[in-house]
């Protein structure tokens, strides 16, 4: 059966209506941008974020170390038993404040016996220079003595040689009367016997005569009285001279008075050293903070038995704090002293404490174990200290930290450089 007939044999089938269009779908290539921008836009969010290294600043030179601080051992300079400690760890204490007291029993005792010691070296040195004055004194009567014993011998001898001058003078007169007297006796004896003069006046110039004998004689006595008497004087002379001899003799125990007075006075400078040595020792057993700080350790407790060094306390100068670096051998040429530093610590890295360069170290050495840097062929480096200018209490003993020295220029902004 054709077609058409088969159309006329049917006239009530349905006429078939032509298919709509397809809906529209997006094409593949329109669903993959978008994801290739969003994952682009993720990777360079990451990459500058986290990934992306910032640029190197020139101007600035970076250091990595410790925070440190001035520190002491603070101990006791003599042995004893510890009676008290004034002070705990994290004690702030000033300068000159007791930190701990030794017992001072025997120190006591060793200063009463060095004080009496003293006393009694000072007493021997009193006696000593009393002795010296006593002999000093009779070595100046002595001298005295002598001299007027030289003037009263010098005048005797004076006035004996007078006196025998005056009875020879006596004498030769008496003499010389003598023998007018005996002439004159002669002469009356041969006129008595011509007649020529009486016998009263033969008699009389016997007489005259007989009495000038006595005259002459008692004149020689007077010679010789004065002769005996000079020669008297005369050995006077020897007595200044034997004074002298005790004068030397006084000299000579002034000689050894003034020896015993230095030894006396060595003795008891040796006393008064031991003293003074003792008040010190009783002095050192009172321990007191040598400058302002913070108590760290406290390393002895009461009734401990300490020997002379032992460690007591610990003390550390908070307000003295400072970044102990290291910087690159071919870098520590631009390090100056002086230069800004800005100081980095890892609990608070957007936050720099201001600080600068107060010591370089004058050798190299090698790059400590404890010290990373990020060039690792590095192992040369220098010591620098970083001194913060006003410690806040944030940076403490111990804790690692960074540090980037200013050489030249500004800073090149707020955070780290690399």
């Amino acid at each position: 059966m054709s077609n058409n007939e088969q159309t006329s044999a049917d006239p009530v089938a349905p006429v078939a209506e032509p298919a709509p269009p397809p809906a529209h779908r997006p094409s593949r290539a329109r669903r993959v941008v978008p994801a290739i921008v969003l994952l682009a836009l993720i990777g360079s969010a990451v990459w500058y974020f986290f990934l992306r290294r910032p640029v190197t600043a020139t101007n600035v030179v970076k250091v990595s170390g410790r925070i440190e601080a001035d520190d002491s051992a603070i101990a006791a300079k003599v042995a004893g038993r510890i009676r008290e400690i004034t002070v705990r760890e994290g004690d702030i204490v000033k300068a000159g404040q007791t930190i701990a007291t030794l017992d001072d029993e025997q120190a006591k005792e060793r200063e009463s016996q060095a004080q009496a010691a003293v006393e009694q070296a000072e007493t021997r040195v009193r006696r000593a220079t009393q002795q010296l004055s006593v002999i000093n004194e009779q070595i100046n009567q002595s001298d005295l003595t002598v001299d007027q014993a030289r003037l009263d011998a010098r005048g005797r001898v004076s006035q004996a040689e007078s006196q025998v001058a005056a009875a020879e003078s006596q004498l030769a007169q008496a003499e010389s009367n003598y023998q007018q007297a005996q002439y004159d006796a002669e002469k009356f004896e041969r006129l008595f016997k011509t007649g020529d003069v009486s016998e009263r006046q033969y008699k009389q110039a016997q007489t005259t005569l007989a009495s000038q004998l006595s005259i002459v004689r008692s004149q020689r006595k007077q010679v010789d009285a004065a002769r005996s008497a000079l020669t008297v004087a005369r050995a006077s002379l020897a007595n200044p001279k034997i004074r002298s001899a005790q004068t030397a003799t006084l000299r000579e125990q002034f000689k050894q008075a003034q020896s015993d007075v230095d030894a006396a006075n060595a003795d008891a400078d040796k006393a008064r050293a031991a003293l003074r040595e003792v008040t010190a020792n009783r002095t050192d057993l009172t321990v007191v903070a040598p400058f302002d700080g913070t108590i760290t350790t406290r390393v002895v407790e009461p009734g401990e038995v300490v020997t002379a060094g032992t460690t007591l306390v610990k003390l550390v100068n908070l307000n003295a704090i400072y970044l102990r670096g290291f910087v690159p051998e071919g870098q520590i040429g631009n390090v100056k002293i002086g230069q800004p530093v800005r100081v980095f610590l890892d609990s608070d890295p957007n936050h720099p404490l201001d600080a600068e360069v107060t010591r370089i170290d004058p050798e190299a050495t090698f790059t400590p174990e404890n010290t990373y840097f990020q060039n690792e062929r590095v192992k040369q480096v220098v010591g620098v200290k970083l001194a913060i200018k006003v410690p806040d209490g944030s940076a403490k003993p111990g804790m690692p930290a960074d540090g980037e020295i200013l050489i030249s220029g500004e800073w090149p902004g707020p955070g780290r450089t690399e």
